[in-house]
């Protein structure tokens, strides 16, 4: 399938499969035109791609697990860098976590008075704020 094919199947631009090509991670034909041709598994391959990228991996950490995934077998190096990218991830769930908290804290205090008294709805207006 030609690039406008691909970027219609996956809701992704050409611009990013272009950049992907680029990166090495999309591999694809080129017709005798130049054009790009890209088999049916590059449907799947693009999804993983953005999922991977979703999940906060940059294009270098695909670059070492992507060949990995082509050769279905895990090297040290690819297994490594999962367990840095779980371990990053499970620290931003941590502080999401906190931060909901905070925020169920908050909603619970300012459910419970008004705007006028609750100091987390209203910011002091310039005629009541302190001098520096």
């Amino acid at each position: 399938m030609r690039i406008g094919d691909l970027a219609a199947k996956t809701g992704v631009s050409t611009r990013a499969l272009r950049y992907y090509e680029e990166q090495g991670l999309l591999p694809a034909a080129r017709t005798g035109g130049g054009q790009r041709f890209y088999p049916a598994a590059a449907v799947d391959r693009v999804g993983l791609i953005q999922g991977l990228f979703a999940a906060g991996l940059t294009s270098r950490s695909l670059n070492v697990l992507l060949p990995c995934v082509d050769a279905q077998e895990a090297t040290d190096e690819a297994m490594t860098l999962l367990r840095t990218e779980r371990d990053r991830i499970d620290r931003q769930i941590q502080e999401l976590i906190t931060t909901r908290d905070r925020l169920d804290a908050v909603i619970v205090e300012c459910t419970t008075a008004s705007p006028a008294t609750c100091g987390h709805l209203v910011y002091p207006s310039a005629a009541h704020a302190t001098p520096a």
